[in-house]
């Protein structure tokens, strides 16, 4: 053995085992009650928030431990040490950020004491867990810390607005775009995504109730699935809806006085500067006539080998006034990005977790933390509203922002940004309407209660796109108002194509397209095509050919490129479904699935309609597996009264990771069959059910 760690340390392996870390937590210092319903869905009470927190944590950990251990590695930047080279380079961009840095320096002075109260209980509910349970937990990755926990923020922050997308365009093989001079006509950034939050005030309904879908899209697996939680306390904490594993708090919700949904948006947050390097020095860079020193410090990537050997690989990092460095063969490039040095995240979810009026809600936004995303309100009193949050940078006028910019000027490297009350919204619109779908910000509403995009500057860099999502629900509303409840949920369930989107224009490009060596079964396509009504209901025959020319504009638009030929497209989508399903017409529900343990059922829906059902493997299993778009979602609603109800459904289950438990799919079928149930937000309801369990952790 003294060998064989001789040989090691030569090498510079490393393969040793470290001795098992005090994770022992005074759990009695919480008095927290956890209430799992009849659909295992835990409601946490406790006598403070912070008891709350730490019985959240357990919950959570009890139902998908292994989701928050995934990413525990990855917010410290250590991925590699368990999943080999290839988790190497995230390793670097995190530790490249230095998220971590700007936690630990500013967590006392930043963050509020009652908001590190809640963390701090969180993480003691995590490690009590992992105490409990030792089976489940890889020793080596504990303690969990508080700076584990608000460094998650941060970076989800970054990655849901897709910065990292400019950090992969920058290692590309070459310059990917020009550097910005003074231009006089600027353009706006047009960048794609995806989820659905639509609200409806009483004189847009036929009862005079208040409306509002909560409908985020996200993958159905992973870490940042949806989990479904009710947390509650004697200081009025009381909040139901979705969050992600490792995260002490709702992201999205209701309570018994308000509601809102969270839509993703990517303006643009992200600039980058070309950095002029002195030729006698290839750590010093200009700035306003002057050589300056790089900052550099170092990254330590420890990359798992095979079985307890690691290889530590050492990489410099660079920073300049700018903000992180990068280094390559065609250029040095400096970032500066909206939420850089930020971490309150923290704070601002919790203040929005303890709001009961739009006056709280509203100051709660406005504390302005959040990088990104769209929110869509709705309360009891009849108000709805729609708020484009972002960092968006104030920048120098001038200059084409989504081009390179010169790094040169230190006039170009912003401070500050646009005030949260100068940003786009819609408060209580006339029309009684607004939809969220990730499209512009001036297209949410009905004519003149949109936002005016005149008053807003080139350079903030707001989206220009509209989704089939966005097209679709506004001709609905059109076609329905005034909304009745049924109506609200066809809405939601819908499944067409709108004539006017980008698909229904690609479609009909591919039926008129002139086909290149056309076989027989080429032909039948097309006339099969010409007959959709482009909707993708399980019983369609004609979806399973017009979902795959779609997909491919979509894909196209996800990458920021021009679509493929139609009819070359179509051609391909008929070769394929002749190949794997024997026809070119199978119905629409054999090929589409949603599945889960034994459960593998039909579901309608697809790429970028309302009811969104994103499918993958095709070619390996015969049909498209539902693996991301609608997730957990809820219509809620507040009659004339109001009285509140809500009806809601997750993809599978609230056992994420248990596939033993009742709770790992009992949820799969109802999902796909589009029916819904209450979510027993009060305990009188739960205890109406049955099948309660209480218990303290």
């Amino acid at each position: 053995m003294r060998t064989l760690i001789l040989l090691c340390f030569v090498a510079g392996l490393t393969a040793c085992a470290s001795r098992a870390p005090d994770i022992s937590v005074d759990a009695s210092k919480y008095d927290v009650l956890i209430e799992r319903d009849r659909w295992g869905i835990p409601h946490i009470h406790g006598k403070t928030d912070a008891d709350t927190a730490f019985g959240f944590a357990y919950a959570q950990a009890e139902d998908g431990w292994e989701l928050i251990e995934e990413t525990l590695p990855f917010y410290r930047g250590e991925s590699a040490r368990y999943n080999g080279k290839d988790a190497a380079p995230a390793d670097y961009m995190i530790q490249w950020l230095g998220v971590r840095g700007w936690v630990n320096a500013g967590y006392e002075d930043q963050i509020s004491p009652e908001a590190r109260a809640l963390v701090q209980a969180y993480t003691d509910g995590l490690n009590h867990f992992a105490a409990k349970h030792p089976h489940r937990v890889t020793r080596d990755i504990l303690p969990v810390t508080t700076t584990d926990i608000i460094t998650g923020f941060v970076v989800r922050h970054l990655l849901f607005y897709g910065f990292d997308g400019s950090v992969k365009e920058v290692m590309g093989p070459e310059r990917a775009r020009e550097v910005s001079r003074l231009v006089a006509d600027l353009g706006l950034s047009d960048t794609p995504i995806g989820s659905n939050a639509i609200a409806v005030s009483p004189s847009a309904t036929d009862d005079g109730a208040t409306r509002l879908m909560i409908n985020s899209h996200q993958p159905t697996d992973g870490p940042v699935a949806w989990y479904e939680a009710h947390i509650s306390s004697d200081e009025g904490l009381d909040i139901m809806g979705g969050t992600f594993p490792g995260s002490p708090l709702i992201s999205l919700g209701f309570n018994h006085d308000i509601a809102w949904g969270v839509t993703v948006n990517k303006p643009d947050l992200v600039d980058i500067f070309v950095l002029e390097i002195n030729p006698d020095n290839e750590n010093q860079y200009r700035l306003d006539g002057q050589w300056l020193d790089l900052e550099v410090s170092e990254a330590s990537l420890r990359v798992k080998l095979w079985g307890p050997f690691y290889w530590t690989v050492k990489r410099e990092i660079y920073r300049s006034e700018h903000g992180p460095v990068m280094k390559t063969d065609h250029g040095t490039y400096a970032f500066r990005f909206g939420g850089q040095n930020e971490i309150r995240q923290v704070d601002q979810w919790y203040a929005l977790n303890r709001a009961r009026t739009f006056d709280e809600w509203y100051a709660a936004m406005a504390q302005h933390r959040f990088a990104s995303f769209n929110f869509v309100f709705a309360d009891k009193e009849g108000t709805i509203a729609f708020v484009h949050n972002s960092l968006t940078p104030l920048r120098e006028p001038g200059y084409d922002w989504n081009q390179y910019l010169p790094g040169d000027r230190s006039d170009l490297i912003w401070d500050s940004y646009l005030p949260f009350q100068q940003l786009p919204q819609v408060v209580r619109p006339k029309h009684g309407y607004v939809a969220s779908t990730n499209q512009t910000p001036f297209q949410v509403a009905i004519a003149d209660d949109n936002p005016d995009p005149s008053v807003f500057s080139p350079s903030d860099g707001y989206q220009t796109r509209m989704t089939n999502r966005a097209d679709r629900a506004l001709e609905l509303f059109a076609a329905l108002r005034p909304i009745s409840a049924e109506d609200f949920w066809t809405i939601k369930h819908d499944k067409a194509y709108a004539v006017s989107s980008r698909a229904g224009h690609y479609i009909r490009a591919a039926i008129a397209a002139e086909l290149t060596d056309a076989l027989p079964h080429h032909l039948q396509a097309q006339t099969l095509l010409s007959q959709w009504d482009l909707v993708a209901d399980i019983q369609s025959r004609e979806a399973a050919l017009g979902v795959c020319v779609i997909r491919a504009e979509w894909r196209a638009e996800q990458d920021g490129v021009a679509p493929p030929e139609a009819g070359g497209v179509l051609q391909t989508c008929a070769d394929e479904l002749l190949e794997v399903s024997g026809r070119i017409d199978p119905l629409w529900g054999e090929v589409n699935r949603h599945t889960r343990g034994l459960v593998n059922v039909p579901i309608g829906g697809g790429p970028d309609t309302l009811r969104a059902i994103y499918g993958t493997g095709y070619e390996e299993n015969g049909y498209l597996t539902n693996i991301a778009g609608d997730g957990l979602y809820y219509l809620v609603a507040w009659d004339a009264e109001q009285n509140l109800s809500v009806q809601g459904v997750h993809h599978y289950g609230s056992a994420t990771m248990l596939e033993d438990s009742v709770h790992y799919a009992d949820q799969a079928e109802d999902f796909a069959a589009e029916r819904l149930h209450p979510p027993l937000f009060d305990a009188k309801e739960r205890a109406a059910e049955g099948n309660v369990r209480s218990y303290r952790p």
